[in-house]
């Protein structure tokens, strides 16, 4: 059986798709603004993109974050981060609110887990970060939809 042809959902509304990436900048300003690094925020896609199942976010999300000096051991141990003592509390917090947005746990563990993230991170970091995992979420989507491929890479 195979698949059929893939719809490509931002080819087919592009002024959706400008829009969302107009979002996706203005998101972008404002963990900028809250004060959140590059490797932190790239850090955080990568998450949402394991989490949403996106391959093509997550190897375009991955090399951005290796870019911006991650290491890869870190990128490596990622999914398990609540296992290892390799991310700062800051970092954990911020992994733990994008968690929080992104799954949508039950609303008791989603609020204890944004509580406890809130005795770290400033209010326009937790804003910025919840805002950022809804900007990949729905590039997650789309992409996903859109059955993009990836392109393998030259070693």
């Amino acid at each position: 059986m195979s698949l059929p042809d893939p719809f490509y959902l931002d080819e087919s509304d592009p002024g959706s798709w400008k829009m969302l990436n107009t979002f996706s900048l203005k998101v972008k300003e404002a963990g900028t603004a809250a004060g959140l690094e590059h490797k932190l925020i790239e850090l955080i896609n990568v998450r949402i993109s394991h989490l949403n199942g996106c391959a093509c976010c997550l190897d375009m999300h991955s090399k951005m974050v290796l870019e911006a000096d991650e290491t890869s051991q870190r990128l490596a141990v990622l999914a398990t981060w609540r296992e290892t003592a390799l991310f700062s509390e800051l970092e954990a917090a911020a992994l733990s609110v994008e968690e929080a947005t992104t799954t949508l746990p039950d609303s008791e563990t989603r609020i204890s887990e944004l509580a406890a993230s809130g005795l770290v991170l400033k209010d326009a970091q937790l804003s910025a970060i919840q805002w950022d995992s809804i900007a990949i979420s729905a590039f997650n989507r789309v992409s996903i939809l859109s059955q993009h491929t990836m392109r393998p890479s030259a070693k």
